[in-house]
């Protein structure tokens, strides 16, 4: 279904629509600070508009709360008649304490603030959020508020993934620059991402968690693990840490890593401690099970992503658990839009010329924040379409009930002889294709869903990099007719390994009648993750195993006259950190042969969702 043309103006243009009430000179700057239950202060401006009680857009951030890029969209927020509150979190800005600890506090803190908005004479009762990234990220604890009247997260999800690799040098540099940092704080980013790359290829830092194995002293710390299997022992310290208060989990970590403060990479590093499956954004709510998080929440969610966004699994996946386990009426009422951004710019960039909306990156401007609010105050949220896609290739908005979409039909296509794909299932005789991966020059990430300042994100051509010695492409006939492909992508290999351990990468691409081959979306596996019930489990060298991929998700027209091209390789760095091919021990890299087979016995291939063609 296509979307109005009303609703699609507010999602191509900048431009506010909604008249102001009020002059800039009207507005009210007041700076207070805001106790939290433990008795620490959170630096908080108001932007107050002459008329009051009024309804309350209220927003917490580490990037500091007087930023350029906030305080002319505050302030056009309080034109319209809207107090803005917003807050430096817990050891950011101008808060206390001096350092800050990495989404440890946001489940008390959030809550702590949405109760005390709610007090205030000048809140009306309509309590609303927004923004992007940790700002989206900590709207989810204050969703957990019964005041809490709707929430706008944009590119974040509440950790619901699963995941066998790590982000790897930005989540480093991401270390030095959030909150408070470290030595490296002042470093320009574009300075920062080439240090953290030279960082891990030199020391090695990064590429394995290093809680894994679980350290011997934290088993002697907790007797009730030790009789109990290494997934077994993962699953009980899961639980025992969702026990914990803020503070004692900040405890718990900092205890771990010999950190002063947590810090992401702390964060991150520890997730295996828990399991794979845990993604660091599970703490910034206190529940074990992400169903009984969403069964928690009061506040009605608006869902903001894109398709080259590196949380975009995670907010899907977040999706599809409040259409299952959200409290009525916000389990008919969540709504979800999947723009073609990537997390911080702009992400699907063919054809900008014709289609302005590309030329920026879709996170929440006034006056679509403000038709969103208007339609939750007016309890017509019935009247929006539940998911609003951008349809790439086609390049137009869509619409859906559900996701994923019950019209799209898994359909699967085969890796072939000569490089082809198809939907033919492969014949009985014996067939592989071989390269070898080398971690000491592993495949380069190009384009797709990286967060960066330096490597561009999005639909870059991927074609040179397919001509790598250690990557196989396979690509389809030109098609003869147009192709959609909207939804979750897996593939399923059956590989073998000179190593105890690697990685397997995947890609999609749209390959137009000039060659190019643009980026769409890929997923790597770590193979001795490929079962993240059973734990870690080595390769035995030379033997086949199947292996399912997560390639993530995409919506693409191909068009008439495009292939649609899968490529294979082992590594996508640095959006993915590299594998030594050591199965996690010390030592230097070695080189890994890899064999991919595609025989009757072995029928490699990926599964696309199909759907009618418009």
């Amino acid at each position: 279904m296509t979307v109005s043309a009303d609703l699609q103006f507010a999602l191509r243009s900048k431009d506010v629509r909604t008249p102001a009430e009020f002059a800039v000179t009207d507005i009210r700057l007041e700076t207070v600070q805001v106790p939290m239950r433990d008795g620490i202060r959170l630096a908080t401006d108001l932007y107050l508009p002459p008329r009051l009680p009024a309804p309350v857009i209220a927003v917490r951030t580490p990037y500091g709360r007087d930023g350029d890029a906030l305080v002319a969209p505050f302030i056009s927020f309080a034109r319209r008649g809207y107090v803005v509150a917003v807050q430096d979190l817990r050891g950011t800005g101008d808060s206390e304490p001096d350092d800050h600890d990495f989404y440890m506090f946001e489940p008390q803190d959030g809550y702590d603030f949405v109760e005390w908005v709610s007090a205030q004479d000048w809140c009306d009762g309509f309590i609303g959020s927004l923004g992007g990234s940790y700002v989206g990220q900590v709207q989810w604890p204050m969703a957990r508020h019964p005041k809490m009247t709707t929430i706008v997260p944009e590119v974040s999800g509440i950790g619901v993934g699963t995941k066998t690799a790590s982000l790897h040098m930005v989540v480093n540099a991401l270390a030095h620059t959030i909150g408070h940092g470290e030595e490296k704080t002042e470093v320009p980013h574009w300075q920062l991402e080439p240090m953290m790359l030279d960082e891990t290829l030199s020391t090695g830092f990064f590429n394995e968690p290093f809680v894994s194995p679980m350290p011997t002293e934290l088993a002697e710390s907790f007797p009730a693990i030790k009789d109990l299997s290494p997934v077994e022992a993962q699953a009980w310290l899961w639980a025992h840490y969702c026990s914990l208060t803020c503070a004692e989990r900040a405890e718990f970590v900092r205890g771990i890593t010999g950190s002063a403060h947590v810090t992401i990479v702390d964060a991150e590093n520890i997730g295996p401690l828990f399991g794979q499956g845990i993604s660091l954004d599970r703490h910034t709510l206190p529940s074990v099970d992400p169903s009984r998080q969403v069964a928690e929440f009061q506040a009605i969610p608006l869902l903001r992503t894109g398709w080259y966004d590196w949380f975009i699994n995670d907010a899907l996946a977040t999706f599809e658990l409040l259409r299952k386990h959200a409290p009525e009426p916000l389990r008919s009422k969540a709504r979800i839009i999947i723009t073609p951004s990537s997390h911080n710019s702009m992400g699907y960039k063919e054809r900008m010329g014709e289609h302005p909306e590309l030329q920026h990156n879709h996170w929440s401007n006034v006056d679509f924040t403000l038709r969103w609010y208007q339609t939750v105050r007016d309890d017509a949220v019935d009247e929006w379409p539940r998911v609003i896609y951008y349809l790439m290739g086609a390049n137009e908005w869509r619409s859906a009930d559900d996701w994923p979409l019950p019209e799209a039909v898994d359909t699967p296509f085969y890796l072939g002889a000569d490089g082809m794909l198809s939907n033919t299932p492969p014949p009985e005789q014996q067939a592989a294709d071989e390269y070898v991966y080398d971690p000491l020059d592993p495949t380069p990430t190009v384009g797709g869903s990286i967060v960066s300042w330096v490597y561009p994100p999005g639909s870059v051509d991927v074609s040179a990099v397919q001509q790598r010695g250690d990557v196989l492409t396979y690509s389809t006939e030109p098609l003869e007719h147009d192709v959609d492909v909207v939804g979750k992508l897996r593939a399923v290999l059956y590989a073998s390994s000179s190593a105890v351990d690697t990685d397997f990468a995947v890609r999609l691409s749209d390959v137009g009648p000039d060659g190019r081959a643009v980026q769409l979306q890929n997923g790597l596996l770590r193979a001795r993750y490929r079962d993240l019930d059973r734990g870690a489990e080595p390769l035995v060298p030379g033997v086949i195993y199947p292996l399912e991929i997560d390639m993530w998700v995409v919506a693409n027209r191909f068009k008439a006259g495009h292939r649609i091209r899968i490529d294979v390789s082992s590594a996508d760095f640095p959006r993915f950190d590299r594998n030594t091919n050591l199965g996690g021990a010390p030592g230097d890299p070695v080189p890994a042969t890899q064999t991919i087979y595609r025989d009757a016995s072995h029928p490699s291939h990926v599964i696309l969702p199909v759907c009618p063609a418009s």
